[in-house]
């Protein structure tokens, strides 16, 4: 099996289900620090990344603005100071799609090498 981090996004066009509860349940094991969470009815996966410096938090946001760009799937970000919180999910289904876990995966990706340095 690939690991998530490895796939690339395929694009979503919406007229598809949501992941059901069970496969959002065998998708978390491989992003062990990443909530689901429930808003408004629409599941999403969040994580919160800590930095000692606002400058690394803006770097590290604007890094996986770059990534969502290049994949075509976009989180929503709060960057604050010492940290920034990554919310992933699939606008067009209103939930979880495979993409989110692969994104996930590769901000959690992004992370380790910045805090490798």
């Amino acid at each position: 099996m690939t690991p998530l981090k490895d796939e690339r996004c395929v694009p979503c066009t919406g007229g598809i289900p949501p992941l059901s509860e069970q496969a959002i349940q065998s998708y978390l094991p491989e992003v062990p620090d990443w909530n689901r969470l429930d808003e408004h009815g629409v599941a999403k996966i969040q994580r919160t990344f800590r930095f000692s410096k606002y400058l690394q938090a803006l770097t590290f946001a604007q890094q996986v603005g770059m990534l969502a760009e290049d994949e075509g799937h976009h989180p929503v970000m709060r960057v604050e100071w010492g940290s920034v919180t990554v919310t992933w999910w699939t606008h067009k289904i209103k939930g979880l799609h495979r993409n989110d876990f692969i994104m996930a995966a590769k901000t959690d990706q992004l992370y380790a090498q910045i805090a490798a340095v």
